[in-house]
Formats: structure tokens, sequence, C-alpha cells
């Protein structure tokens, strides 16, 4: 299924929310949108949350502790994301203009708080020097069960290069997943697989993946893409890796033969 924001309000934007018709997201998450000294106060007695800054400057302040924190470009920087426990409560002043994620879920494990900075984020790129390069993207990694294993969420971003590939090859896992989508340029556009249905996807899109599906996607020429990815891990089954389309996995060997033209 593809969602799509027609329009950023001002304050908290719904993307998913547990207890209503996405209840199989198994998440609430929401695009909150900012202006200059805006203040917030977030405290959730039941779930744990996790909020990733998409654009501007605010400062957070959580547990007596206050960080300023600032991103001017999600393609070119990693980000900044304040991951708590159930019961914490966190205070937002906007310094300017400024978007954040906040992606929830229920959590009654107490674990520490916990600040990931741009230089904390796993940053790797996939796809480099196989198929003619056109699954070429790069994958960040927030957290997920291997640096927080106490977490039922995983959160990181992918950066599609234009006319590329991501989330391939197809894979599927048994934990949903949601994609929040952003291009460098708001007429950019592209296309999202779940299963075997295809759907357009545009600036502030969201994909929401139903555990057991394949979700490959691509983007078109010219066009760079950006989408925050969340995992929901299941009871006694965390996300871990990805399942691959047995169909497609001979493009994994060296040795794979792909034509091309003469």
């Amino acid at each position: 299924m593809i969602g799509y924001l027609n329009g950023v309000k001002h304050g908290y934007n719904t993307i998913t929310e547990a207890a209503n018709r996405q209840h199989n997201m198994l998440m609430d998450i929401g695009l909150c949108s900012w202006k200059a000294e805006d203040t917030e106060v977030f405290l959730d007695s039941e779930q744990e949350t996790a909020f990733l800054l998409l654009s501007g400057k605010l400062a957070i302040s959580w547990e007596g502790k206050e960080q300023i924190i600032e991103r001017h470009s999600l393609f070119d920087e990693s980000p900044w994301c304040l991951h708590i426990p159930r019961n914490t409560e966190v205070e937002i002043l906007a310094i300017s203009d400024c978007e954040m994620i906040v992606q929830k879920t229920k959590n009654e494990t107490a674990f520490d708080s916990k600040l990931y900075r741009p230089e904390d984020c796993r940053c790797d790129q996939f796809g480099k020097g196989v198929w003619n390069e056109t699954a070429l993207r790069i994958v960040r990694t927030v957290f997920d069960y291997s640096n927080a294993p106490y977490s039922n969420l995983v959160v990181g971003e992918v950066i599609n290069y234009p006319g590329r590939w991501s989330s391939y090859i197809p894979h599927h896992h048994p934990q949903p997943e949601v994609y929040f989508y952003r291009f460098d340029k708001p007429q950019g556009f592209g296309f999202s697989m779940i299963g075997e249905d295809v759907f357009k996807i545009k600036h502030n899109s969201f994909s929401l993946i139903t555990g057991g599906l394949v979700h490959p996607q691509v983007t078109a020429p010219g066009y760079a893409m950006y989408y925050c990815w969340m995992i929901r891990h299941l009871p006694g089954n965390p996300w871990t890796d990805r399942i691959n389309d047995e169909a497609h996995t001979w493009l994994l060997k060296p040795d794979a033969a792909i034509w091309s033209p003469e």
C-alpha cells in the first residue's frame, strides 16, 4: 500500500497508527513540521520513540541533557536521531523551521537513552561494481538489532542514485516495514513494487509493507530519491537480515552473465 501526505501541515502529520487501520505496521509514525520558536513536549508511558531529524535546526532536551542538532541536506548528510525508552520526557525547541520523523512502538524493556550523531551512523554503498551499477545506492543504518538489541525498532535511510534501483535484489522479511520518501526536486518520482503490485511514489509519499512481500524500488533518471526505512521487530523474531527472492539470486553470483548490446 502507498500513501501520500498531500501538503505537509504545521505540527504532526500522521503516517501510520498502530491502533488504527495501519495496525499491521505495529508502529506509530509521523512527520513533524515546526516553525522557528515552536516548542513540543513528548512523553509516552507505553512506547519507545526514535526522533530522526530531516531538516532544520532545533534544541532537543531529555533526562537533564540538551543538544542542538542541525541538518541541511538529506542527501549529503547522515542523520541525528534520539532514541528513548517509554516514560522518558523529551522537549523540542525549534530554532529554525524544521522537520522530524517520529517513530514509536510498544516496548516494556528499560534501556538507556541514546543520541546517535551523524558519525555514529553506519554508511554502506551497495551495488558498486555489479549489474552495470544499476542498483548503486547508499544505505545508512542508525540502529538495528546488532547495536540496539533491546529495541523493538530499526531505523535507517537510503539514498537512491538517479535512475537506479534499491532494495535489490528483490527481498522480503516477516517483519513489517515503512518507507517515507523525499526527492531532491519536488517533481521527482519513482516506483515501488510491493508483492506483485506497482505504485508510483513521489515527494512525501510512503510505503506500508506487510511482512512477507518483496519491495524493490526505482527512481526516475534525473531524480535522486531519499527514503527513511523503519522496521518493527516481531516478538521472538527480530529483523536481522533480508530473505532474497530465489528467482533472482543468480544475480549474486560473481560470474552472473547479464545481457548487454555488442
